[in-house]
């Protein structure tokens, strides 16, 4: 006799490349055979693909979009609680500011439980001002309808608990992980350096500052690849070229191989005005390479200043300047780096402890319920 599972609903906003899609991604990869998993997202795209290789069923709810839209809005929460009805999911996991309004708001209506992780905070330090106000106001209001909200770094946690978001018990830490593939190993050593950084182009990413400093590198052999795609794209590139430095940068676009590209760099460049816990700074210690990265949100818990990398100020193009000379001077640093954060790494920043920390988090919610 087939033993019944129980039920999941993952919900995400877009279904592109990105972190969050990411990370969703390995959850259902690593839950789909213990639970009946449905994925509900606003539009297909890869995320979606993949979770129907592993013959999840997949939602699509055509009003959830990025935008505020108050009728498009009020029409996804609808569509929502529709798809909630039909599937009668034992826990709803809601990812992505947008999707946490809709899901939280339906999941309430509904009366079933819902977690929210929260990719970062919409009203963290760097993020513009009004969107801080209208995003504390929203997440205080939401933690009311969450029966858990999971944080991936302890810093959006103790950012949460100052904000008067939730308690102790309503926060959970959950840190990304994600699979260990030794096979890709750079070597940080090699001279000269390439350079890498592996970001969308958008109001979050401070590619500016980094080519900046990059052109008060030009003494250096050196040459930076950018990976991504996005609404500042193209003015990037228009600055690289007033810059003077068009033949020293190189747009790759958006890659589906950056596993396999990141083994033949030798510094990871993470320049940002506000993150979560980004993965890409992750892969990159995967790969062994040293990270130079700004000092904001819940890298420092990623990158030991000194140890497996270099950490800036936001938006110090001198400081950034002064980081990447020191390691494209040093190989022998750039390789004990890189090897102290592959080390950091496998302790800290396997899936395996992601996942097994996330079913506890599922456990604790379905046993609260119970217990109501």
């Amino acid at each position: 006799m087939k033993e019944n599972k129980q039920s999941l609903l993952y919900v995400i906003t877009k279904s592109e490349l990105g972190g969050a899609q990411a990370s969703v991604y390995d959850l259902i990869y690593n839950f789909h055979r213990i639970y009946d998993i449905h994925l509900a997202t606003g539009s297909e795209g890869l995320l979606t693909e993949k979770a129907s290789s592993l013959g999840v069923s997949v939602h699509t709810i055509p009003n959830l979009t990025r935008d505020i839209h108050l009728f498009r809005d009020y029409l996804a929460v609808k569509e929502c609680i529709q798809l909630i009805n039909q599937i009668q999911p034992n826990i709803i996991h809601v990812h992505s500011s947008k999707a946490g309004v809709v899901a939280r708001i339906a999941a309430w209506i509904s009366k079933l439980p819902v977690v929210f992780t929260a990719h970062g905070w919409g009203f963290s330090p760097g993020t513009p001002k009004f969107r801080r106000i209208v995003a504390l106001v929203a997440e205080k209001f939401l933690a009311l309808f969450s029966s858990k909200i999971i944080c991936v770094s302890e810093n959006d946690r103790l950012l949460a608990k100052k904000s008067s978001i939730g308690n102790q018990d309503l926060l959970q830490v959950v840190r990304y992980g994600i699979s260990n593939i030794p096979q890709t190993f750079a070597n940080p050593s090699t001279q000269p350096p390439r350079l890498i950084m592996v970001a969308r182009f958008n109001e979050q990413k401070d590619q500016t500052t980094l080519l900046q400093a990059v052109a008060q590198l030009q003494k250096y052999p050196i040459h930076l690849d950018l990976v991504g795609s996005g609404p500042s794209l193209e003015s990037c590139k228009t600055l690289a070229k007033s810059l003077g430095i068009e033949d020293r940068v190189s747009f790759l676009g958006d890659r589906t191989d950056v596993t396999d590209l990141l083994a033949q760099y030798q510094i990871f460049i993470l320049s940002t005005h506000y993150e979560g816990l980004p993965i890409s700074i992750l892969e990159a210690m995967r790969a062994g390479l040293p990270v130079v990265a700004t000092k904001v949100n819940g890298i420092p818990e990623e990158v030991v200043d000194g140890e497996t990398g270099l950490l800036v100020p936001r938006q110090d193009v001198s400081a950034l300047r002064t980081a990447l000379a020191i390691l494209i001077q040093s190989p022998n640093l750039r390789q004990q780096m890189g090897e102290a954060g592959r080390q950091k790494f496998e302790r800290e920043f396997t899936v395996e402890r992601m996942i097994n920390e996330t079913k506890a988090v599922y456990d604790k919610t379905l046993e609260e319920r119970k217990i109501k």
